[in-house]
């Protein structure tokens, strides 16, 4: 295990003695703090953040990095409060030791629940510093190269944990060592025995190969000095995690995997990348479709390379990468090769300036997260690692996830766009919202004034951001809408009391709703509203319940009913028992949760929901009723080819619109089709089912009610 005076010594290469000094103090600090604790293998507790600052001077990080290293466990456990560590070594210090550390004072109902919450806390903090990032995945993983003492199932949940997370990050920030080695102790961790077969084959297949990998590399090295270009040339080991992953992706055996052959070029221009492509494909043939340049375009990670496969001597595939240094450094470090070449403060600004748009992305995702878990899910969601890259009507580029749609698209131009938008061009065609993007389209996206998300865009949209938003926005509505009813439904029970909501004093409200525990009025009507407070009861609350007014309250038939527009939103469904439309004779029945569900007067299940008197309302169908509305139709009509689209024919010609379709065989003769179609009342409902008795095969049409 190296000392602070081996660290300090490599540290002097590119820190000052100062800085140098600073560190040895925090590592001081440490060792005191940590005094008498120490790991499970036994050995004192500081050599866990010494190691991690070892690590991390790999990357050449600053100073302030290490010393949050050394530190990055203090608060957590020693007690020592981070107020005490901004006075000993600064804000800043103090700051990234805080970001680092978990939340192990507060209670939580779940581990679940916990992992989130401290992952919440840490992207926050990297979104101010992106060191704190850099110091945690350090510890991590040195963690989990330490990690052989643990129980068999500690390991595999950490591991699970690593893989879920950190792996995704490391690979969102371009720090491909990291994962690489993260990726190799949690497949060890997770799968120990394929891990040990893997490793087993690779070693046995490796003494065949150095032969012909020294061939192949003798060969380029002798055409790359043939067209005057100097490089390096390695051959790449292939890790047990990645070849795991193909075999399972791909469905190959070992043999296959193991047979290409991968190549890394290393050479010192931009320029010579280029040429050094021309190069190779003339000593071996090049795959037709598989050249790709990450240079031109780089991946959203910064990444940059140049990527081609071969065929090789007997058509062994052979896969090279073309890269300068800069580009190799980059590759393995990510952001934290900003340290590499560029001084302290530019390395920070440099690195913002590489993430800022993720980072960015990060709070957005916060801000509008409900709660820590559905945060975490939205940023697993967005730390895929394949992108594909669209074209704006511009032609500015875009990278968003693999399988993005237009509406993913639209959110990442700007969060209004995403709200408002309606329909979409794809290389200036109308196409499907819903339609996975594919590399090199140009997206266009058509907006109105006045439209609004739509549940279902949930059900493919894959990028956190538009994920999050379109949960946000619903969740706002789903808010407004409970007011708005909760307001109608109480001022309609308080008109039959003689009184209204506007004649409440502020003083009685005031103390009504510090007896509730509820904060404003429109919590309180949006309880109403959600059906988890009944209007009867606030209103016996709100205005005295003496006499003739508790009398009229107590009866229903004095109440006028309460008009269903079609408009409420979100807190008024139409039940899918008994799918009622504009013209039916319909009650409103208050849920628990769920605000109001219409039913049709004569739905089976109105027996149980009349045995609950109070949460039964007397309802109506405004006059301007608006919008569409579901029902269904059994169809009973005879075999023939292209029956079905014949109905939907019918249906589109009587302007409604089909939302599901089924068919089921009676007998040799007769198929019954399960109709759910979209109408706006009875009268358009009569007008389709005309339509489809005009067809001939057609035998008898029922409206069917659950």
């Amino acid at each position: 295990m190296p000392t602070i005076d081996d660290l300090a010594q490599s540290l002097s290469i590119y820190l000052t003695a100062e800085q140098i000094a600073q560190i040895r103090r925090a590592y001081y600090y440490a060792e005191q703090a940590h005094d008498g604790q120490r790991r499970r293998s036994g050995e004192p507790y500081v050599t866990h953040p010494l190691a991690v600052a070892n690590i991390l001077s790999t990357m050449h990080m600053d100073h302030q990095s290490l010393m949050a290293a050394m530190l990055h466990d203090v608060i957590e456990d020693t007690g020592i409060p981070k107020e005490a560590i901004s006075a000993q070594f600064g804000e800043v210090v103090a700051e990234l030791v805080d970001g680092v550390s978990k939340l192990t004072q507060m209670r939580f109902e779940t581990k679940a629940e916990q992992e989130a919450d401290n992952f919440q806390k840490m992207a926050l903090a990297m979104a101010k510093d992106i060191r704190v990032i850099l110091v945690k995945l350090a510890d991590r993983m040195h963690n989990m190269r330490t990690m052989g003492v643990m129980p068999q199932e500690k390991k595999r949940r950490k591991a699970r944990e690593t893989m879920d997370i950190y792996v995704p990050i490391a690979n969102r920030l371009g720090m491909h060592s990291v994962r690489v080695e993260l990726e190799e102790h949690c497949f060890k961790a997770i799968y120990p025995m394929r891990s040990r077969c893997i490793q087993q084959a690779v070693k046995q297949a490796r003494g065949n190969r150095t032969e012909l990998v020294s061939v192949i590399r003798d060969a380029i090295n002798t055409r790359l000095r043939e067209h005057g270009l100097e490089g390096s040339v390695t051959g790449r080991e292939k890790h047990l995690y990645s070849i795991y992953k193909k075999m399972r992706g791909q469905k190959k055996p070992f043999s296959e995997i193991m047979d290409v052959y991968a190549f890394r070029i290393i050479v010192p221009t931009v320029d010579e990348c280029y040429l050094a492509v021309g190069a190779v494909h003339n000593l071996y043939k090049p795959f037709p479709g598989r050249f790709k340049d990450y240079i031109a375009i780089p991946k959203a990670n910064g990444y940059q390379s140049l990527h081609t496969t071969l065929f090789g001597m007997h058509g062994v595939p052979i896969e090279i990468q073309i890269r300068t240094q800069e580009m190799e450094e980059m590759a393995n470090y990510g952001i934290a090769a900003h340290w590499l070449y560029k001084s302290e403060e530019e390395a920070l600004i440099g690195s913002h300036d590489r993430t800022r748009q993720w980072l960015k992305g990060v709070l957005e995702l916060q801000q509008n997260a409900g709660d820590p878990l559905e945060f975490i899910e939205n940023v697993k969601i967005d730390l895929f690692p394949d992108e594909v890259y669209v074209f704006t009507p511009k032609g500015n580029i875009m990278e968003l996830a693999k399988g993005a749609t237009a509406v993913d698209f639209a959110y990442a131009v700007h969060t209004d766009v995403g709200n408002t938008c309606v329909a979409c061009r794809i290389d200036r065609r109308l196409a499907s919202l819903s339609q996975p993007l594919e590399s090199g389209q140009t997206v266009e996206v058509i907006t109105a004034p006045g439209a609004k998300p739509n549940v279902a865009w949930l059900s493919f949209v894959i990028t956190g951001k538009a994920r999050s938003n379109i949960r946000h926005y619903l969740k706002h509505q789903r808010h407004s809408d409970s007011v708005e009813l909760g307001r109608r439904l109480l001022n309609r029970v308080m008109v039959s009391l003689n009184s209204s909501l506007d004649q409440v004093s502020e003083e009685r409200m005031s103390a009504f709703l510090e007896e509730a525990q509820i904060e404003t009025l429109n919590g309180l009507l949006e309880e109403i509203g959600l059906g988890n407070r009944m209007a009867y009861m606030v209103a016996r609350r709100l205005v005295d319940s003496t006499g003739e007014r508790k009398d009229q309250l107590d009866n229903s038939d004095s109440q006028q009913p309460l008009t269903i527009r079609g408009t409420e939103g979100m807190v008024i469904t139409f039940a899918r028992c008994c799918y009622p439309i504009p013209g039916d004779p319909i009650l409103g029945h208050v849920s628990s949760g769920r605000g109001m569900v219409i039913h049709s007067q004569s739905c089976r299940n109105l027996g149980d929901i009349r045995e609950h008197p109070e949460r039964c309302l007397e309802v109506e169908w405004d006059k301007n009723v608006s919008g569409e509305f579901t029902v269904e139709l059994r169809v009973e009509l005879e075999h023939q080819r292209g029956m079905v689209a014949t109905l939907a024919t019918a249906v589109t010609s009587a302007d409604a619109s089909i939302e599901k379709i089924s068919l089921e065989e009676r007998d040799a003769r007769f198929s019954m089709v399960d109709l759910l179609i979209n109408v706006n009342d009875r009268l358009h409902l009569a007008r389709t089912i005309k339509k489809l008795r005009a067809i001939k095969v057609v035998n008898s049409i029922i409206r069917t009610r659950g």
